[in-house]
């Protein structure tokens, strides 16, 4: 195989794939991306047998004897190395029978020891699943708004990714640790048939990467699903786990209500949370009329804090506790200039949504409070 290309246009291909390298493999063979010729494209691979990731890009190809299908893995972190270190120019790539790879620029050549391209592991094929068709921009602020709440708990492993329910009238991406909920509902992402899967959070964050605004489709298909986009594809082993029945802890009374500037309280939550315990993170927000304290203090460190934010809240005094980290996190990801909490008492979850919602979609987030002495 020879090819001539951008330095940076390989490069950002790699950076894809490389995804989906694993740092350390128990088969060295994973430690490389696969090269093939598809066309008049180059085809290169990637995979730690769980997540695997497909990019083609556009080379000069040129003939050097060798068959055109010949396939070559290429150590992926040497080549990288290599291709962050060069300026923008053009590369000549060879591979030789021996699987001898050569990089030559008008600075200079490179030689590494790739793998016979046979050896590697076949990606899985989807061609016959169910396909759902959608904008890379919808999947991108689907990904975006819900994987910051993704368990890390191995315990609970169908919480470890992002649970997708997709109908004929609308679609639904959820997300929640035990701690804090997300679910956004999107008009736009929908199916002829229903369809619900969990996919791995390392999953959803690559495919969040590639995506772009153009066209893209989710393909679905046993125990996998694969994300394709124009150039890219992105394919992931499910979660095969029943996701918790999360409607069940959504509060539907909740009659005290909190509007306040998201921005404002973000910033207050912010400062103060410093200021509260390294190991419980614990703010206290007192509601009282029109404005919202946030105070917080660290009793081991003699350290404390408080600021006040103006709001709007016609209800009885309430005192409830959060942790600084999580609260943040849930205003960090939405969009409104104005943010609305309801509340029924200090010990339930606070339900946290926009004012205004953007066109074609509707964001919910749930937040566990944490025990104040008040009312321990």
């Amino acid at each position: 195989m020879k090819f001539t290309t951008s330095s940076a246009t390989l490069r950002e291909a790699l950076t894809t794939a490389g995804g989906a390298v694993p740092s350390k493999s128990t088969l060295p063979i994973l430690e490389s991306i696969l090269f093939e010729r598809d066309g008049d494209a180059l085809r290169l691979s990637a995979t730690d047998l769980e997540i695997s990731i497909v990019e083609r890009i556009a080379v000069q190809f040129e003939s050097n004897g060798s068959a055109k299908g010949s396939r070559v893995a290429v150590p992926a972190k040497r080549l990288l190395d290599t291709l962050r270190a060069l300026p923008d120019l053009p590369v000549e790539f060879a591979s030789d029978e021996d699987f001898g790879v050569t990089l030559r620029t008008d600075q200079g050549m490179y030689k590494m020891v790739g793998h016979d391209g046979a050896d590697y592991p076949a990606l899985p094929e989807l061609d016959g699943g169910r396909r759902i068709e959608t904008e890379g921009a919808l999947l991108r602020r689907a990904i975006h708004k819900t994987s910051f709440a993704v368990s890390k708990d191995a315990l609970r492993p169908a919480m470890m990714g992002i649970y997708f329910q997709i109908q004929p009238e609308q679609g639904r991406t959820v997300a929640t640790d035990g701690h804090r909920l997300v679910k956004l509902t999107m008009e736009a992402m929908t199916s002829t048939e229903p369809v619900n899967f969990i996919v791995p959070e390392k999953a959803m964050t690559l495919a969040g990467r590639v995506a772009t605004d153009e066209p893209c489709a989710i393909i679905v298909d046993g125990g996998h699903v694969c994300f394709e986009f124009t150039n890219s594809r992105v394919l992931a082993r499910l979660i095969d786990e029943a996701y918790p029945n999360y409607e069940a802890v959504i509060p539907v009374e909740n009659d005290r209500r909190l509007t306040v500037n998201r921005l404002s309280m973000l910033a207050a939550v912010q400062r103060v949370g410093l200021y509260s315990s390294s190991m419980t993170n614990q703010i206290r927000l007192k509601i009282d009329g029109s404005t919202l304290e946030v105070s917080a203090e660290d009793i081991e460190r003699s350290s404390e804090a408080r600021e006040t934010v103006q709001c709007e809240y016609d209800s009885d005094e309430l005192v409830i506790g959060f942790n600084a980290i999580y609260l943040t996190e849930v205003l960090k990801n939405l969009d409104a200039e104005e943010v609305v909490f309801e509340f029924s008492s200090p010990n339930r979850a606070g339900v946290v949504t926009p004012q205004e919602q953007q066109a074609g979609e509707e964001i919910m987030m749930l937040i566990m409070p944490v025990m104040l002495n008040t009312y321990a």
